[in-house]
């Protein structure tokens, strides 16, 4: 079947050493992470800066919330792009029209002034995002059999795309926004979502026909059904904003409880089906408190788009040989501890071999360190400005924390998954990510003048009791898990 046969071009060595059509994807994947960490680098800015310094002058706290509710619409999309893929275009078309809608959203962002410009950019950006970011791994996944011994090298190659595109983002948007304006590094994350495309168009016909596949089709005759319950759901959403019942305000709060709703709903499907094994109800069951732990690391991880955003541009010494850089180019530090590090952690899991933590372990270490580095923000309070050295040492540390539980989080995912229920588990995953995503915008707009050391110990303290908890559950956890370590 052509699930399983590669063409030629996938078996040579175009592409270190890997199928020529890796380098597409690691352009489009990297050009998506230009534009996408490019854009919310300066997105924050944007929406708080007053009009007079090319903002829209909304309230700071504001300004924050929307952007943790924006990224968590990223994630949550992340369900809808898997779903059109697995039943009614296939991975490589919706990745392919993902991208064009991401383009779109930048260009909007670039050229329509003010709110509308902001709302319409916005939506394209998190609809495109999310359903280029569910089928650009099952792309990739497609170019290797899976007796490849190529295949992990090519998913961190292909990694690597994704932090090389997550540093020079936030450096080049955030330049053009210091010296033309913010729709000029709008603009520049639009060109760079354009030359991504382009490259890729340019190999998509050697990708392998399983890709083109679609997984489990919609039948013909429920296709009007899904139809217009989609039309449905965008109408419910319209008359939501329009009668006042949902407002900008609330925007935040209001994603984060659906996507609570979203998680229950999958938990529940999962624990109370038939068709699922005692052993795999034990294993949904141990994933509860792994699920709460990613939720809570990604509320403070994600804070470097909001807080720590707002952070950079008022408490931050950015002063460096002379020169000021711009507070977007924080952004940059995360990426560049990536791939320094993530090679690292790979060769060290690799060579403990089955002496490696387990991953309740991970989660708890990776909740206690990003606390800790929540609290070394109280000592730097005493000072008028922080040491740029000391951010980049408080970032560090929220690298080391998130290479503890993202990559390994994805992992345990797919093996605690019940045969039956593989991308629901992997959407739950997804779905922790977007609950955390979206808490650091609301969290940030507790971060005020005079309440800075109780922000700190709440988030910090919050993290490290959770971490510390997580740990001492291990031994129960460890039996509804079995055998996944």
């Amino acid at each position: 079947m052509s699930t399983t046969t590669l063409p030629k071009d996938q078996s040579q060595t175009g592409f270190f050493g890997h199928p020529r059509t890796l380098s597409n994807l690691f352009s489009i994947e990297m050009w998506e992470r230009f534009s996408f960490y490019g854009m919310q680098a300066i997105l924050a800015y944007y929406m708080y800066f007053s009009v007079s310094e090319g903002g829209l002058g909304l309230p700071k706290e504001l300004a924050l919330s929307l952007v943790g509710a924006y990224g968590g619409a990223v994630y949550l999309s992340t369900i809808l792009g898997a779903w059109l893929a697995d039943r009614v275009l296939g991975s490589e078309k919706v990745l392919l029209y993902s991208a064009f809608l991401i383009m779109a959203g930048h260009l909007g962002l670039a050229l329509i002034p003010g709110f509308v410009g902001l709302a319409i950019g916005l939506i394209l950006v998190a609809i495109g995002s999310g359903g280029l970011k569910a089928n650009a791994t099952a792309l990739v996944g497609s170019l290797y059999s899976k007796e490849d011994t190529r295949r992990d090298a090519g998913f961190s190659i292909f990694y690597m795309g994704v932090n090389i595109g997550g540093f020079l983002g936030p450096i080049l948007t955030g330049f053009l926004h210091k010296s033309w304006g913010f729709h000029v590094g709008f603009a520049a994350a639009a060109i760079g979502m354009a030359l991504g495309v382009g490259i890729y168009m340019m190999g998509r016909k050697n990708l392998p026909a399983s890709v083109h596949e679609v997984i489990n089709p919609l039948p013909a005759n429920e296709r009007k059904k899904y139809f217009l319950i989609g039309l449905v759901s965008v109408a419910v959403i319209v008359a939501l904003f329009a009668l006042k019942i949902v407002k900008v305000e609330t925007l935040a709060m209001t994603i984060a409880y659906a996507v609570i709703i979203a998680s229950i709903v999958y938990f529940t499907i999962m624990l109370r089906s038939k068709r699922i094994t005692s052993t795999e109800r034990k294993q949904v069951t141990a994933f509860i408190p792994l699920y709460i732990a990613s939720a809570a690391f990604w509320a403070l991880f994600q804070q470097q788009f909001t807080f720590i955003a707002v952070y950079s541009e008022e408490r931050l010494d950015r002063h460096l040989f002379g020169w000021e850089i711009p507070a977007s180019w924080v952004q940059s530090i995360n990426p560049v501890f990536i791939i320094i590090l993530a090679g690292v952690f790979a060769a060290m899991w690799t060579k403990l071999g089955t002496r490696q933590p387990g991953t309740i372990a991970k989660f708890s270490a990776s909740l206690v360190i990003v606390g800790i580095a929540f609290l070394v923000f109280i000592p730097l309070e005493s000072l008028d400005q922080t040491p740029l050295l000391a951010l980049v040492g408080i970032l560090f540390l929220c690298t080391v924390a998130e290479l503890l539980l993202s990559p390994i989080g994805q992992s345990v995912t797919t093996k605690l998954a019940p045969a039956l229920f593989g991308t629901q588990m992997i959407a739950l995953f997804f779905l922790s990510v977007s609950l955390g995503t979206t808490l650091a915008g609301v969290l940030a707009g507790f971060y005020t003048e005079g309440n800075e050391i109780t922000y700190f110990l709440a988030l910090g303290g919050t993290a490290i009791i959770l971490g510390l908890a997580l740990a001492l559950s291990a031994r129960p956890l460890k039996k509804l898990m079995g055998e996944v370590r």
